[in-house]
């Protein structure tokens, strides 16, 4: 799974003007399921993401995760939203290829087990809605944007 992931002060996704999934300080997490990828991957991707040090503790330094946000306990928000866009390859011509990204029926799958998954794990879980045309607002913190891919 390719994910990309933007610290935020806040994010929120719209769908047909209505807003699907808002949240306060956190993580806004594109995610891309691929061709090999199975609910193994989504599994260790939100294990990867509750456990990743990229909130800054007292002394300015990234070292909390998600899970303690502001060192007093207090989990961050997560917004996952669907981008099958960054399996985009850009290698010939000048149109990109979503070749790499898995078939709609996967990759909605995927997506739903990683939400599955996170709203088990985690108390403060948005989300876009899979497939739709999304505008999704967000002020990044930092800025601090991190690609990740789990193969």
């Amino acid at each position: 799974m390719i994910a990309l992931i933007q610290r935020v002060l806040r994010a929120s996704v719209e769908v047909d003007a209505r807003i699907t999934g808002a949240i306060g300080p956190g993580m806004l997490v594109l995610v891309c399921a691929e061709p090999t990828d199975t609910p193994d991957h989504a599994r260790r991707l939100l294990d990867k993401l509750l456990k990743l040090r990229i909130f800054s503790d007292d002394a300015g330094k990234m070292n909390r995760s998600l899970t303690d946000l502001d060192g007093q306990g207090r989990a961050g928000g997560l917004l996952i939203v669907s981008q099958f866009t960054l399996a985009a390859n850009t290698a010939s011509g000048n149109r990109p290829s979503f070749t790499a990204a898995a078939p709609a029926e996967q990759g909605r799958a995927l997506y739903d087990e990683l939400l599955r998954l996170a709203r088990l794990a985690h108390p403060d879980v948005a989300a876009g809605l899979f497939g739709a045309d999304m505008q999704v607002a967000l002020v990044n913190d930092g800025p601090v944007t991190i690609p990740m891919r789990i193969a």
